[in-house]
């Protein structure tokens, strides 16, 4: 079975129209979260996937439109689902990051016996760049890149195919030579900043220089509201839709 990966959201941080960027991995009747963004509730509700059909969410880094629903998942599934526990697949480095800075001020509880990520969630620690298999027929490698300096922040490789840029600035060698050249990657999800200087996103100028058959594996997203305007203006590269699914062959 070829594995799905169906886009909940495509949007910037910013973005109103389109959700935040999140995606949902189906492989083997298994619904795995590519982060869980503000917005990643709702859209999980527009396509009827509840929290309990969850089986795992991976987190990149930890900006609000990429954790920011991690809070209201927590709680449904503790108190809807009787303390159902989705595991959450993270490196050991980003976990504490993500407890103490981000969701420990509306989530301690400890009076009810809830004061740690581990409370919540099955919490799977990842090592960096070491390809991990998560679940079956599903394997991670989280690739450290670069968004924000100083902060943590990865891209993610599946099943060996796959790239998955999650939050990134613009990176042409790791791009050309080691995903395409070196693992022959077959798609290439990558986040694009359409207008404007680069700072912490690839921008559409920027993945303009890439060579044509780079270009082809990719779908943009992480784009802001006004995508329609750059439509055919995107070389070889093809922007993906919210809720669009694409299957990604073995």
């Amino acid at each position: 079975m070829s594995l799905q990966i169906q886009m909940l959201g495509t949007g910037s941080a910013f973005a109103k129209t389109f959700y935040n960027t999140s995606a949902l991995i189906r492989s083997n009747e298994l619904n795995v979260l590519i982060d869980c963004g503000a917005t990643t509730p709702r859209s999980l509700h527009d396509i009827g996937v509840h929290p309990d059909q969850i089986d795992g969410i991976i987190i990149s880094h930890i900006h609000a439109d990429h954790v920011g629903g991690l809070e209201e998942i927590a709680f449904r599934l503790l108190y809807q689902y009787k303390s159902k526990k989705t595991k959450l697949f993270l490196t050991e480095s980003l976990a504490g990051v993500l407890w103490e800075n981000t969701l420990k001020g509306g989530m301690y509880n400890p009076t009810d016996g809830f004061s740690r990520l581990e409370d919540y969630f099955e919490v799977i620690h990842i090592e960096e760049n070491v390809p991990a298999n998560i679940l079956p027929g599903l394997t991670i490698e989280f690739i450290s890149t670069l968004h924000i300096p100083h902060k943590l922040n990865y891209s993610l490789f599946i099943n060996g195919r796959t790239f998955y840029s999650a939050d990134t600035q613009f990176n042409k060698e790791l791009l050309v030579q080691e995903i395409v050249n070196k693992r022959n990657c077959h798609t290439i999800l990558h986040d694009c900043q359409l207008s404007g200087n680069g700072f912490i996103h690839a921008t559409l100028e920027e993945l303009l220089t890439l060579p044509d058959y780079v270009q082809e594996r990719i779908y943009l997203m992480h784009y802001d509201d006004d995508m329609m305007n750059f439509v055919g203006k995107t070389g070889r590269m093809t922007f993906i839709h919210q809720h669009e699914v694409i299957e990604i062959p073995e």
